[in-house]
């Protein structure tokens, strides 16, 4: 006759607690879906086409990096002027947006690993044959974004007029019409506005060299490190396979 081992109830209700929660850890990581805000005013890294969708350099990015880390993202169009008070007050779950990390910004909020260096740089109109810098620029209005690095490097020059502008764009216009003389940006949206755009690459030219050596980084909510060990692993992913570069390639070229 056979012998029916009967398996204590307690262990079967101490396997089932143990599985559940393993199960739906890998269930949760699966569906992981941010929102990403970018101020789509900042052409090749982030700006809106024709067909009213957000793309550039940032945005091929990090869908990149969503895709090796694993989880879904969505894009937000958000003006910059109150970009960062969003990520504070949780209406979105991080930022790419042209971001530069700076020591002042990281008091704030979180960084993740650098992704392109960006340093400020200097755009004049062509006939312009001497000026190489901010300071060959004095007595004479220079623009730039308001609440960039570009805007706090012209600060920085005694006897040259800073003018804010709430898109970059809006300073190049203002430089064709002859309205100031210069614009200070990063790299990648110089090379842009100088060397791609038909309508300005015949007016304008970069001048001199960066100034400054700055690097962008995705941003998110201060002390939110899993999202941040998340986006960390999807950057590691995308730059050692090389796919960056191959972005630059498109975009920054």
């Amino acid at each position: 006759m056979k012998i029916v081992r009967l398996v204590p109830i307690f262990i079967i209700v101490a396997a089932v607690i143990i599985t559940i929660p393993a199960m739906g850890g890998s269930v949760a990581a699966k569906e992981l879906s941010i929102t990403v805000a970018t101020d789509a005013t900042w052409p090749p890294m982030e700006m809106v086409d024709e067909n009213k969708n957000i793309v550039g350099f940032d945005i091929d990015f990090f869908k990149a990096v969503a895709k090796e880390a694993g989880f879904k993202v969505e894009f937000k169009n958000t003006a910059w002027d109150g970009i960062f008070a969003g990520i504070a007050a949780g209406k979105y779950d991080a930022i790419i947006s042209s971001v530069t990390i700076t020591e002042e910004r990281q008091k704030t909020m979180d960084f993740s690993l650098p992704y392109i260096n960006a340093g400020q740089i200097l755009v004049v109109p062509k006939s312009n044959e001497g000026a190489t810098k901010i300071a060959d620029l004095k007595g004479k209005k220079v623009g730039a974004q308001i609440g960039t690095t570009g805007a706090f490097e012209i600060k920085k020059v005694e006897g040259v007029e800073l003018k804010g502008y709430d898109e970059i764009g809006l300073a190049f216009e203002d430089m064709a019409a002859g309205r100031i003389a210069a614009v200070v940006c990063d790299t990648p949206v110089a090379a842009n506005y100088a060397l791609q755009q038909q309508e300005y690459k015949e007016k304008f030219k970069i001048a001199g060299i960066p100034f400054t050596e700055e690097f962008y980084g995705v941003v998110v909510k201060k002390g939110n490190k899993k999202l941040l060990n998340i986006i960390n692993k999807g950057i590691k992913a995308v730059q050692s396979k090389g796919i960056d570069k191959e972005l630059e390639k498109k975009w920054l070229r």
